[in-house]
C-alpha cells in the first residue's frame, strides 16, 4: 500500500459507485474518529454532477390559442382540424382565448400546429 501515489487512490476513488463511496466514508469516519465535512463531499461531487446532469430538452408542449386576431372563420376552422370539436365548441374556444388547444403534445406536431394556427392568423404560444 506505501507504493501507492495519490494520483491512483483519486483514480481509484473516482471509479467507484457512490454507495461504495458512501460505505467507505462512514469506515473511515468511524475508524479515525472523525466526521466527513458535507461541504467536501459536495465539493468534489459537483463537477462530476454537473457532467453526468445535461440539460435535458424539452420533449413535450402544451399549444395555447393567444388570441384568434382578425380572420377568426379561418381560426375556427384549423382549431376544429387540430382538436376534433364541433363548429360551436370551437368557435366558443376561439371567442373565450386565450385557451389551451392540446397538452402533452410532441415538438414537432406542435410545431406544425402552430403554424397552420398562425397561418389562419391566429396567435399561438408553446409552453
Amino acid at each position: 500500500m506505501a507504493d501507492l501515489n495519490s494520483e491512483q487512490v483519486v483514480d481509484y476513488l473516482s471509479n467507484l459507485p457512490v454507495i461504495q463511496l458512501a460505505g467507505l466514508i462512514k469506515t473511515l469516519e468511524d475508524k479515525w474518529g472523525v466526521k466527513a465535512a458535507p461541504v467536501a463531499v459536495a465539493a468534489a461531487a459537483g463537477p462530476a454532477a454537473a457532467a453526468a446532469a445535461p440539460v435535458e430538452e424539452k420533449t413535450e408542449f402544451t399549444v395555447e390559442l393567444a388570441a384568434a386576431g382578425a380572420n377568426k372563420i379561418n381560426v375556427i376552422k384549423v382549431v376544429r382540424e387540430i382538436t376534433g370539436l364541433g363548429l360551436k365548441e370551437a368557435k366558443d374556444l376561439v371567442e373565450g382565448a386565450p385557451k389551451t388547444l392540446k397538452e402533452g403534445v410532441a415538438k414537432a406536431d406542435a410545431e406544425e400546429m402552430k403554424k397552420k394556427l398562425e397561418d389562419a392568423g391566429a396567435k399561438v404560444e408553446l409552453k
